[in-house]
This record gives C-alpha cells, sequence and structure tokens, in this order.
C-alpha cells in the first residue's frame, strides 16, 4: 500500500496590520468635514429666527409658533447624551452619519410641510438630528487630536460659530422676505450632502476604541420623559399658562417621579445609560458644572437684552439687534486665547480663570449700573461674553481628558445635556423676573416692547433689569467657584492614535 502523501497545510494568515497613524492631512480633511457639520447644526439654531413671522403668516397659525423653536431644543437636548453612548459603543462615524440623515430627513419634512403641525414634526426631526452633532463633532475632535494640541483648531471652530450666529438671521431673513420660508429647509440638503461627502471617507480612519457596550434603552427612555416634562414646565410656566397652575404641577410631578425612577435604574442597571464612574468623577462633574454656567449665562442674556436695548436705552429693534454683534463675536477671541494656553503642560486654568472672573465682575457692574450709557452697557457685555469664552473649551477638553477613551463620547453628551437643561432652568428664570416687572414677555406673545416702555419709565425697566443681571452673575460665580476648584490635570500630548474607524 502506498503511504499517504503528507497533508500540505495552508500557510499561516497574518493579521491585518494596522493602518498607519493619521498625518496632519487626514487630521485635517476630519477637522474640515466636523466642522461643516457643525457649522450645519448651529446654523439652523439661527436662521429661523428671523422667519418666524412670515411662517407664522404663510401657515395662518401664530398661536403655535413657538413650537417650531421649542420643539427643536427639546429634541436636541434629550438625544445628546444618547448619541454620545451609542458612539462609543458603535462608532463615531455610523452615528454621525445617522444624525446627518435624520437631520436632512426632518429639513424635507419640514420645507413640504402644509400646516404648523407638519412643521414642528419636522423641527422634532431636526433637532433629534442636530442634538447629536453637536457632541459626535466634540468626540471625534478629541479622538483624532491630542488635548494639548487642540488650541490650533479653537481660531477654525470660533469661525464656524461666529460665521453661524451672525449670519443665520440674515440669511433667514433674506430667505423668508426675497424667497420662500421653505428655502430655508431646502438650503440644508446641500449642506448635509458636502458633509456626508466630506466625512465619510475621511472618517474611516478615525480611531477606534472598541469595547462592547450594552445601550440601556430603559434608562434612555426615563431621562427623556424626565427632561422633557422638566423642560415644558419651564417654558410653559409663566408664559403659557401660570407658574402655579395644575399644569405646571403635573409637568414637575412627572419629572420628578421619572427622575426618581432614572436614579434607581442608575443604581440598579448592568450597564447603566450615565455610567456612575462618570458622574462621580470631580473633574467631569466641576467641569460641567463650569461649562454650563458660561454657556448658559450669554444664550439667557441675549434673548432678553433686545427687549433692555428698547426699553432701557429707547433703540428700535434693528438697532438693538446690531448691538448684539459685538457681543457675539467676542466670544470666539476668549475660546482661542485659552485653547492656545492649553497647549502648555500646566498652568491652563490661569486664562478661564481670569477670564470667568472678569465676567463675574462685569455682571456684578451691571447689577449696581443697569443704568448706564449703551456703550458702558455693550462694554460690559463683551467683557462677559470674552470671560464665558475662555471657559468653555478649557473645559470640554479637561472633561474628555479625565475619562477613558471610550468613554468620551458618553462624558461629552453628559456635558451638552446639562448645559442645555441649565440653559433652560436660566432662561426661565430670567422670563419670570421680567414677567415680574412688566407683567409680560413681549417676544412670547405678552405686551409688545412699546406697550412695555409705555407703562414703565426708563428707569424703572432698569430697576428690573437690575435683578436679571444678578441672576447672570449668580450663575456666572457659581461656574467661577466650580472652575477654580475643578482639578488641573496635565493633558495628554501626542501619541498613538488607535485603529482605523471602518464602519463596525
Amino acid at each position: 500500500m502506498t503511504a499517504a502523501a503528507p497533508a500540505v497545510s495552508d500557510p499561516p494568515i497574518e493579521p491585518p496590520a494596522d493602518p498607519p497613524p493619521l498625518d496632519d492631512a487626514a487630521v485635517k480633511r476630519i477637522i474640515t468635514g466636523v466642522m461643516i457639520a457643525m457649522f450645519l447644526a448651529a446654523l439652523n439654531q439661527t436662521i429661523i429666527a428671523t422667519a418666524l413671522p412670515t411662517i407664522g403668516r404663510s401657515l395662518g397659525d401664530f398661536a403655535n409658533l413657538a413650537w417650531v423653536v421649542t420643539a427643536y431644543l427639546l429634541a436636541a437636548t434629550v438625544v445628546s447624551p444618547l448619541y454620545g453612548k451609542l458612539a462609543d459603543a458603535y462608532g463615531r462615524r455610523i452615528m454621525l452619519m445617522a444624525a446627518i440623515g435624520v437631520f436632512t430627513v426632518g429639513s424635507v419634512v419640514a420645507a413640504l410641510a402644509p400646516d404648523m403641525l407638519t412643521l414642528i414634526v419636522g423641527r422634532g426631526l431636526q433637532g433629534i438630528g442636530g442634538g447629536g452633532i453637536f457632541p459626535l463633532a466634540q468626540t471625534i475632535i478629541s479622538d483624532v487630536v491630542a488635548p494639548r494640541e487642540r488650541g490650533r483648531y479653537q481660531a477654525y471652530i470660533g469661525i464656524v460659530w461666529v460665521a453661524a450666529g451672525l449670519g443665520g438671521p440674515v440669511v433667514g431673513g433674506v430667505l423668508a422676505e426675497h424667497g420662500h420660508w421653505s428655502m430655508i429647509f431646502w438650503s440644508n440638503l446641500p449642506l448635509g450632502v458636502a458633509v456626508a461627502a466630506t466625512t465619510w471617507r475621511s472618517l474611516a480612519r478615525l480611531p477606534r476604541f472598541d469595547r462592547p457596550h450594552r445601550i440601556d434603552w430603559l434608562g434612555a427612555a426615563l431621562m427623556t420623559i424626565a427632561s422633557i416634562s422638566f423642560l415644558l414646565a419651564l417654558g410653559w410656566g409663566g408664559t403659557r399658562v401660570p407658574w402655579f397652575s395644575p399644569t405646571i404641577f403635573a409637568l414637575v410631578a412627572a419629572s420628578a417621579l421619572f427622575s426618581g425612577l432614572l436614579v434607581w435604574r442608575l443604581a440598579t442597571a448592568a450597564e447603566p445609560f450615565l455610567p456612575p464612574a462618570i458622574l462621580s468623577n470631580p473633574v467631569v462633574r466641576l467641569g460641567t458644572l463650569a461649562s454650563a454656567g458660561a454657556v448658559s449665562t450669554p444664550m439667557g442674556l441675549t434673548i432678553f437684552l433686545p427687549l433692555y436695548y428698547e426699553t432701557v436705552h429707547g433703540l428700535s429693534a434693528a438697532m438693538a439687534g446690531f448691538a448684539l454683534v459685538p457681543i457675539a463675536l467676542v466670544s470666539a477671541p476668549g475660546s482661542i486665547l485659552s485653547s492656545r494656553f492649553m497647549m502648555f503642560r500646566l498652568g491652563y486654568k490661569l486664562v478661564p480663570v481670569l477670564g470667568y472672573a472678569a465676567a463675574v465682575a462685569a455682571a456684578a457692574a451691571l447689577v449696581a449700573l443697569p443704568d448706564a450709557s449703551l456703550a458702558v452697557v455693550i462694554a460690559l457685555l463683551c467683557v462677559i461674553s470674552f470671560g464665558a469664552g475662555t471657559a468653555i473649551p478649557v473645559c470640554t477638553v479637561c472633561i474628555q481628558n479625565a475619562v477613558a477613551p471610550h468613554q468620551v463620547g458618553t462624558a461629552t453628551g453628559v456635558m451638552n445635556f446639562i448645559r442645555a437643561l441649565a440653559g433652560s432652568l436660566l432662561v426661565a428664570a430670567m422670563g419670570a423676573i421680567v414677567l415680574a416687572g412688566f407683567g409680560a414677555v413681549p417676544e412670547r406673545g405678552g405686551a409688545g416692547a412699546a406697550t412695555a416702555a409705555a407703562h414703565l419709565a426708563s428707569a424703572d425697566a432698569a430697576h428690573v433689569f437690575r435683578w436679571l443681571f444678578a441672576a447672570a452673575a449668580v450663575t456666572l460665580a457659581i461656574g467661577l467657584v466650580a472652575l477654580i476648584r475643578m482639578e488641573e490635570r496635565p493633558l495628554a500630548g501626542p501619541g498613538p492614535r488607535g485603529k482605523a474607524n471602518g464602519t463596525p
């Protein structure tokens, strides 16, 4: 019998080699795509404002017009931590594409809306998509740029924010006046396609920090219900219904109930929606509080400053809008300055602490001198905006630097969620102050600014806004204390960027 020939074994399969680390050109392509995505989301927070009267006339519904803004803000607020968790589980690339896709679908629904209800639904879908773009963009930047090197890109990000903040209202007004309001939403389609085309290939090389995750959908649902109830109570109290009405009590009770259930879920779930390790991290906790004060104060002031300018300084509506331009412009230089200091190993908290302290002092000066000359008021408000701007990038980078790479998305989502809640709370408090002084909120359907001015002399109106500036000063002071107490840990420098980020 012939002996069997020895079996020839297949050559061993070599594992695929890791792709080369990202070079500067690849990083720039990723950052460019991310900035276009941020511009898309930021633009849609401002572009709709000047077109609202035209939309109300076109659809014949002014009573529900506020929901065009509220639906977007509510949806964007509640989904931000969910996107962070999903990005940690399934990858930044696929979740950013999903966010852009949902946002684009919402834009189409809004553009085709034959009535106010459909428009509100479309804006809600836009919020579901737009609420994911910001935390995902921040997370992607943290993946490709070491904390100590992010300052070099902050200038470009600041330009994006300024361009969206200043250009949005102008573009929205022009499209609504000289075209049709639906063009505001149709314009999102080419932008969405540009973002997807720019980022899809470049994000294929995005680092991955693979770790299996379970998505706590029950915890997400409990948080969503609690947040929506709370935000509706803040938005409706004193405007649509009285603060002490059964509606507000029911919403607050629902928020408290589901918040309690969320706390129980966080303590019992195998992998809770909001990991206790992140919530208990002192840098995350204090950095989020400091960031929330820096973001919410300028936002709250911007909403009510036009009324202040009209009633106290006698400006027209158009001039009041122009008076906001310097305040919007100086935030970006503050962010850029503090970002540059992050390139040093230690001492990067010096600029934001000094800037934050200057903002608190400026707010206190407005409390003491609410009827100061217009030039002095604008100068003090610019100090607040500049000082708050110095804290925002440092807090974001410190939070991301303080958690494990596979938790960066979750931590960033939590930060954005708490920022939005803090902003809603401060706006509600400022609205209550204006209500108490004027008896109505002109921008929310009460008496017009001219009527309010007729009932109150300039000095009386200044006294009303003294308390509004006091609320801003207290909020900034809380944020400053949190920033001072936040540990200044060394920021990581350049290092291995991980594996390529293909589609999971």
